[in-house]
């Protein structure tokens, strides 16, 4: 079946003279402030396209024509594909996709335990990405403290492929990890030039606020880029701390940062398909936390979204995550604003949308089944009131005419079920059933859904004779086997 393809862009925070104001100032923070790169292969390679580097500061400053050229080069869209039958995706344009991501640290499992995550738990959670239908692509959302932090690159986004056939993203943890990641999707592809020509993985290296890229990361970027692999580049600017308090000051280091990881890719390899990425944040200034669920956070990356449609490239953005600690009223109301302005805005990959509570350093089960009831709500939203001849409905109404009712009429059965969105953790029947059913909330209907779902049976996505192959190649590999219940055992690999 054919993914329905959903887009935004009516509602825009900033003008067309903001736009071009925030665009102004980051040129000239670009070609006056600078860039610092501690990686010298980048810095070689900004001087030869006509950048002015300064070698003992390791800063570089480029200018509006090699700015302008590398936004050229840049895909306007591209697809991110699954590895099954309907699971590709459109990335850019004002197409509208929501996916999961983070790096939590914690995990507020079905039992309501909150512990250090492991890698069962990107397993249970690709799982669980691949059965909500609102959920689009698939970032490894936490850190597994079960596993050698040599092995990390390789665990979760294996595991991430073996569960999910959707698109799958993931950061780096070292030059080796990402090597050995892209030679798994490669063996899993039937070959490299296969996995260029259908991309199912993509990777994120991170730019540090204030304007800088470290020397790994920066090695991660043109790594990514020669392979011609999909790219975020994510830059996380606090306003406040690492950023100005104001939110147009941090819209424009914010501009400059995502500018700069589309250059570096294109410098590298022109056509690589990169996202203008974003995750600006906001602090509580009377108690120096980080806030991820702020509606100026909502408002900033609706802005970036415009930024991104100003150049004709797709954008990564953050939303949907929030800063309350368990699935409340203040996780829903945070996840919901913010995810809803992203999706007016036409934000193109919307990630960290699915489970993150307290400042995405914990990924809750239930949350998952929250957020995709919100997600839905958004797509609804854009979906909008279809109105032709049959919707307005004028010879039903005429049929039924004065005083009659529509319950039995075969136009309502033949839409009962798609003009009014049906949300799994809401509870909509009259109060007594309610109290019958056990006066469950929204997170224990969350729960249950998020366990039945745990509980059925899913197909193999890598055939078994290539699983054993990517194994026989990587030892270090481990085994995640269902015992019988929601969760799964680890083996030693």
């Amino acid at each position: 079946m054919e993914k329905p393809i959903y887009e935004g862009g009516g509602y825009n925070v900033l003008s067309e003279k903001e736009i071009s104001q925030v665009h102004e100032t980051s040129i000239k923070v670009l070609q006056n402030i600078g860039f610092e790169i501690n990686y010298p292969p980048a810095l070689e390679l900004f001087e030869k396209s006509g950048a002015k580097v300064d070698y003992d500061q390791k800063r570089v400053y480029v200018s509006r024509e090699l700015v302008s050229r590398c936004i050229k080069q840049a895909p306007a869209e591209f697809v991110f594909c699954g590895r099954e039958e309907g699971k590709d995706i459109v990335v850019g344009g004002k197409k509208v996709n929501f996916g999961t991501g983070g790096l939590a640290l914690y995990v507020l499992d079905l039992e309501r335990n909150k512990r250090p995550g492991a890698i069962h738990d990107v397993a249970e959670l690709a799982r669980l990405a691949d059965r909500l239908e609102y959920l689009d692509f698939f970032i490894n959302p936490l850190y597994p403290h079960d596993i050698n932090i040599d092995t990390v690159d390789i665990n979760t986004k294996y595991q991430a492929l073996l569960n999910t056939g959707k698109p799958v993203m993931g950061g780096i943890f070292s030059k080796q990890g990402l090597d050995d990641s892209i030679k798994i999707a490669s063996i899993i592809a039937g070959g490299l030039e296969n996995l260029q020509r259908r991309l199912f993985i993509g990777f994120i290296s991170s730019i540090t606020s204030p304007l800088k890229i470290s020397s790994e990361h920066a090695e991660y970027i043109m790594e990514v880029a020669r392979y011609g692999l999909p790219l975020a580049t994510s830059t996380a600017p606090a306003a406040g701390a690492t950023a100005p308090v104001t939110l147009a000051g941090t819209l424009v280091q914010q501009n400059a940062e995502a500018l700069m990881g589309v250059m570096l890719t294109q410098l590298v390899n022109p056509g690589t398909p990169v996202l203008y990425s974003a995750v600006p944040i906001t602090m509580d200034m009377r108690t120096m936390s980080f806030l991820m669920g702020s509606i100026e956070s909502g408002l900033m990356n609706a802005a970036i979204t415009q930024m991104a449609h100003h150049y004709r490239l797709p954008c990564y953005l953050t939303v949907g995550t929030t800063d309350s600690k368990v699935p409340d009223a203040q996780a829903a109301h945070e996840a919901a604003t913010t995810a809803m302005l992203a999706a007016l805005a036409g934000g193109n990959f919307i990630h960290e949308a699915f489970g993150m509570l307290d400042g995405a350093l914990t990924v809750s089960y239930a949350q998952y089944i929250i957020d995709n009831d919100i997600v839905g709500s958004c797509l609804r939203t854009l979906r909008g009131i279809e109105v032709n001849q049959d919707t307005l409905a004028y010879d039903i109404i005429a049929k039924v005419g004065p005083g009659g009712n529509y319950l039995s009429e075969e136009h309502t059965v033949r839409y009962m079920r798609t003009e009014v969105y049906a949300p799994k953790a809401s509870d909509r029947q009259p109060y007594h059933r309610w109290i019958d059913a056990g006066s469950k909330d929204s997170w224990k209907r969350a729960e249950e859904v998020a366990a039945q779902i745990l509980q059925e049976p899913s197909d193999k996505i890598i055939p078994a004779e290539v699983d054993a192959k990517v194994r026989s190649e990587f030892p270090e590999l481990v085994s995640v086997e269902p015992t019988g219940d929601i969760h799964w055992e680890t083996g030693s690999g």
